[in-house]
């Protein structure tokens, strides 16, 4: 009986031990969430003084200038917004982090990519930290690429979010048939002041 009883325990621990290893294959990456960096600047943005101008360029020909109000910040940033998540464990799945040091630039550059691109549109999320011990890390540049391609036509996104300054939206379509469009939409806040 008492055979019985350890082969048993035996059994029901290392049946626990596998469930362990597999849990932690499948436990959640911790991704910084580009998401909420952006978020917290639009935040501040809305409550903020600043003059907001917007500059669209429409393949380098024809530009336009125009003021943004405050509560149209959120609705000028919406492509930056709806980005997926990255703390979500389930998008956190779908992306891989890759790490590195510039030398020249002096920053830490964490970048976020799909495992299988075919089946998200942002094909990158980066993120570019100045690193500093006395004061702590400082993210300066989120940068983002969506690509959207299928037979209706080809869109691609190019987007910067400088923190605390402006962004910029680089923006390339095709439809089928015609030719390629490029728009360049940059928007600036407190770019003067830093």
């Amino acid at each position: 009986m008492k055979t019985y009883c350890v082969l048993f325990l035996l059994v029901a621990f290392s049946i626990s031990s596998c469930k362990d290893k597999e849990e932690d294959k499948t436990a959640p990456k911790n991704f910084i969430s580009v998401l909420s960096l952006i978020e917290g600047q639009v935040k501040h943005i809305d409550t903020s003084l600043y003059a907001i101008t917007k500059v669209v360029f429409i393949d380098s020909l024809h530009s336009d200038t125009t003021y943004i109000r405050r509560e149209d910040f959120r609705e000028t940033a919406k492509d930056f917004l709806d980005i997926p998540d990255l703390s979500a464990k389930k998008v956190a799945k779908l992306y891989k982090e890759e790490n590195r040091y510039d030398d020249l630039l002096n920053r830490v550059i964490i970048s976020y990519t799909p495992i299988d691109e075919k089946k998200v549109e942002i094909k990158k999320q980066e993120l570019q930290v100045t690193p500093n011990i006395a004061t702590g890390d400082k993210v300066n540049n989120i940068m983002i690429t969506r690509v959207i391609s299928n037979r209706d036509g080809f869109l691609k996104q190019d987007m910067l979010w400088q923190m605390d300054k402006s962004f910029l939206i680089t923006t390339t379509t095709q439809q089928p048939g015609q030719p390629e469009k490029i728009i360049i939409t940059k928007v600036t806040w407190n770019e003067g002041f830093q």
